[in-house]
């Protein structure tokens, strides 16, 4: 690690914890030659993840589009944005845990279908619709009473 201070690069580390959540781990660090002291963060690198369309197009994984997708689906709903931030987090470590660098699409929205149905029905319904694209209300109705049993 270079001393952002005199550009040395031999340090000892202070103190070292865990930040954000568990997710990095912080360390103090002192420059051995200015004797300075400075922070840096060690975080996990995630791989980067193709979602695979279903006209067989790819496309880097885009946790916004995710996020927007369950933001619209609970929208009026007693779902808080914490909680939807919980779901957008629990979504991609099952992602990472398939340990592929692809993966398609349908997984996503079926993954996200499952987590919304123990979250709230109705967006869960809200999203189906929409992924599913539901032509008429027969099929509307269907999945409303595949609720209902």
């Amino acid at each position: 690690m270079k001393c952002p201070f005199c550009g040395f690069e031999e340090d000892k580390v202070v103190d070292s914890r865990s930040s954000k959540e568990g997710r990095a781990i912080r360390r103090r660090r002192e420059c051995l030659k200015c004797e300075k002291r400075y922070t840096t963060y060690e975080y996990i690198e995630k791989v980067a993840l193709t979602v695979v369309k279903n006209d067989g197009r790819r496309e880097p994984y885009d946790r916004q589009k995710l996020l927007q997708g369950i933001v619209t689906a609970c929208k009026k709903r007693p779902v808080s944005t914490k909680r939807i931030d919980y779901l957008v987090e629990e979504i991609e470590n099952e992602l990472s845990n398939l340990s592929r660098s692809e993966v398609k699409s349908k997984e996503i929205g079926e993954l996200v279908m499952e987590k919304l149905h123990q979250l709230d029905e109705v967006a869960y319904v809200r999203f189906a619709s929409v992924y599913r694209k539901f032509k008429d209300k027969k099929e509307f109705m269907e999945e409303l009473k595949k609720l209902l049993e």
